[in-house]
């Protein structure tokens, strides 16, 4: 559940800039009223009132020209995506989401969470026309950071990942044969020559999207990121990090998974050169993928710890007060 808090509102809100903007001053403190109160019954799971809060706090500033306005579309937005959540028939408190994350990204390109709250609603509403529609200009828009465009390309990788084991991993297509005195899996063709081909055209796309989304990372970054001291970083660093080499964790994860494929349908095609090569290319994706996802738990232990230490400090603070 997306949450807001009090001070988080404040803390977003004292960076404004009180001149300049096309609302008055009156309507932009009626507006931080709005954000304030309404985060508060969000809080409360009043959704209702939150949304009503939000919406005049958006009336104020349509079009998102100050902070204040920009805030207002994104927690209506979040707002409207808890309603939808709460109650899966409205379908139009999903589309109105979608209306405001857009809103909310035309201020900001590279709103991450925007992007994929709406891809979110889309697969959740099984529009999967528009799911990939979205998803692929994303994947295109070279005016985004790289790991976003990354991340957007690895969502489509992962979803012909799952074609492929829809086809490939079945009772009929893999076969437990002994060799050399060892049980090991054979791959066959599915009896359907329409699944085998669409089983290789899934691998080819795959392969395609995990590639182009390997591209996107730029080595030096990554690399600086794989050395990053956690004891010494701070948190802030420590977050951007994290999300940084999760996007690449997870694409060679499914460079892997599709190498796995890969060589199954050179095994069913009887290219054992093929399958041998490919098999070897699978075994250094994984170990490249375990690598840095040792990186990742690393930096994920560190701000679990450091959260954990915190929360600590201040119940031993809160008891010595009583």
């Amino acid at each position: 559940m997306m949450r807001f808090s009090r001070l988080g509102v404040f803390a977003l809100l004292i960076a404004t800039v009180l001149s300049g903007a096309s609302c008055s001053y009156y309507n932009r403190v009626l507006a931080r009223k709005n954000l304030v109160d309404g985060s508060k019954a969000y809080k409360d799971r009043k959704f209702q009132d939150a949304e009503q809060l939000f919406r005049d706090a958006v009336a104020r500033d349509p079009n998102g020209q100050t902070v204040e306005g920009k805030t207002a579309q994104l927690f209506l937005a979040r707002t409207l995506h808890s309603e939808y959540i709460g109650n899966r028939i409205d379908k139009a408190k999903a589309d109105q989401a979608i209306a405001e994350y857009k809103k909310a990204l035309s201020n900001d390109i590279n709103d991450q969470a925007s992007y994929k709250a709406i891809a979110s609603l889309l697969e959740n509403q099984q529009k999967s026309d528009e799911w990939l529609t979205w998803v692929m200009e994303r994947a295109k828009n070279e005016q985004i950071n790289p790991e976003n465009r990354a991340e957007a390309l690895v969502s489509l990788a992962a979803k012909k990942n799952t074609c492929a084991s829809d086809i490939d991993d079945t009772d009929k297509t893999k076969k437990t044969v002994t060799v050399a005195g060892k049980q090991v899996f054979q791959y066959v063709k599915p009896e359907s020559p329409d699944d085998f081909n669409t089983l290789r055209q899934c691998v080819d796309d795959g392969m395609a999207f995990i590639d182009q989304a390997m591209a996107q990372e730029a080595p030096a970054h990554v690399d600086n990121a794989k050395n990053i001291d956690v004891k010494t970083a701070s948190d802030e660093d420590l977050k951007k990090k994290g999300d940084l080499l999760r996007v690449f964790e997870s694409a060679r994860s499914y460079k892997a998974s599709l190498l796995v494929h890969a060589m199954r349908v050179a095994e069913m095609e009887g290219r054992t050169a093929d399958r041998d090569r490919l098999k070897a290319e699978a075994d250094a994706a994984r170990a490249s993928f375990n690598e840095l996802g040792g990186v990742v738990k690393a930096i994920d232990t560190e701000i679990a710890d450091r959260v954990a230490a915190k929360e600590a400090a201040e119940s031993a603070n809160s008891n010595a007060a009583k």
